[in-house]
């Protein structure tokens, strides 16, 4: 069989969620199932750590998808005439993005609908584009895989999918994300906290990340416990919004507050694991791998009681209400104060991470995929 796969996402050094989801599932589908033939269609130079096999052909069509004019031409007008002159059995897309005008029966990989929860999360021109073409992909799909429970039901009802249709295919964790010695961690702290231990958040700064509450809550946390534990900010600051520029400048703990921009896939497990804990307390994710990166390090985490992250936290995480202040602060004092209840949170965290790892989502992906060939 010959399956075409859209692997715009696989970008070297600049991973996100997707981009990993993506890497990490066609890493070992294309490695198991070397009888089959892949088509990687890429809308940029590619890089060759991302041909995992040799029954990979890479080709690169135009334009590069960087806004939505772009990303319609792409797949409207660059991906046709691929699927015209390789004539796959399949259309893979593990960022859900489907080509309408190529009958090549798909396969996308939707990983959350947050556009349709909050729009003033994304501005209006991808908006726009999300709003219409998703509800046309969801159409021709012949299967859907999607990341979770949580986002497969808000699918089925905002889409009136049948369910019998959506396979659910875990994200996993990172290898590289592993519990650190005690000499270890010191050097990293000394390296970013003064040697303190340290909160950490680790994701795109954007609204749906909830940093602004969080740091509010850090002050809050501060002022009544009078410890002086630095928070690290990890993560791209593209998005970031005027709050939360705004609860930086106001907080009185500012000079503890430390954004390290992004980091590379090498070091940010040494600054998850020497953290003393995660606060990652979204207001909206499909999934959320910090999370399960965090338990792998034996970090706890503190998470919110929305969406997917219930599902994905199971009873290894400490819960808050992302919109409210006091609830995250609450949270952040019983983790720094409450030494066995750390312990508690870290040890159930290492067997609740062991349900998701990337070979059971390749797995799961590829029966998907059989489903439909």
């Amino acid at each position: 069989m010959r399956i075409a796969v859209n692997t715009r996402l696989l970008l070297p050094g600049m991973l996100e969620g997707i981009g990993w989801f993506a890497c990490e599932t066609l890493r070992r589908i294309t490695q198991w199932h070397t009888e089959h033939e892949f088509i990687f269609i890429f809308d940029r130079k590619y890089s060759q750590e991302f041909i995992f096999s040799e029954n990979i052909t890479p080709l690169v069509t135009h334009p590069q998808a960087r806004h939505p004019l772009l990303w319609y031409l792409f797949f409207e007008w660059g991906i046709p005439p691929v699927m015209r002159r390789y004539k796959p059995d399949l259309f893979l897309s593990p960022d859900g993005w489907l080509s309408l005008s190529s009958p090549t029966p798909s396969l996308p990989v939707i990983h959350d609908l947050n556009f349709l929860h909050e729009p003033s999360w994304v501005s209006s021109l991808p908006r726009y584009y999300y709003n219409y073409f998703f509800p046309r992909f969801i159409k021709k799909a012949e299967r859907i895989a999607t990341v979770s429970e949580f986002t497969k039901n808000d699918i089925v009802s905002r889409f009136h999918v049948d369910p019998k249709k959506i396979d659910v295919v875990y994200n996993g964790f990172n290898k590289s994300y592993e519990p650190l010695s005690e000499s270890t961690i010191q050097t990293i702290r000394n390296k970013y906290s003064g040697g303190l231990p340290y909160f950490l958040f680790i994701s795109l700064v954007h609204p749906r990340k909830n940093l602004t509450r969080i740091i509010k809550a850090y002050d809050l946390f501060r002022k009544k416990t009078g410890n002086g534990v630095p928070f690290i900010v990890v993560g791209s600051t593209k998005y970031q919004t005027e709050d939360t520029r705004q609860a930086y400048e106001d907080s009185p703990y500012r000079q503890d507050i430390q954004f390290l921009g992004r980091l590379d896939h090498k070091e940010l497990p040494a600054v998850m694991g020497a953290s003393l804990c995660l606060i990652y307390a979204s207001l909206f994710e499909g999934f959320g791998i910090p999370i399960i990166d965090a338990m792998r390090c034996n970090v706890p985490v503190i998470t919110s009681n929305t969406t997917s992250m219930p599902e994905v936290g199971g009873e290894a995480v400490c819960y808050v209400d992302p919109y409210d202040i006091t609830s995250i602060s609450n949270a952040i004092q019983r983790i720094y104060t409450d030494e066995p209840y750390r312990k508690e949170l870290i040890d159930k965290g290492r067997i609740q991470s062991e349900k998701f790892t990337w070979d059971k989502a390749a797995e799961k992906l590829w029966t998907s995929i059989e489903q439909i060939l």
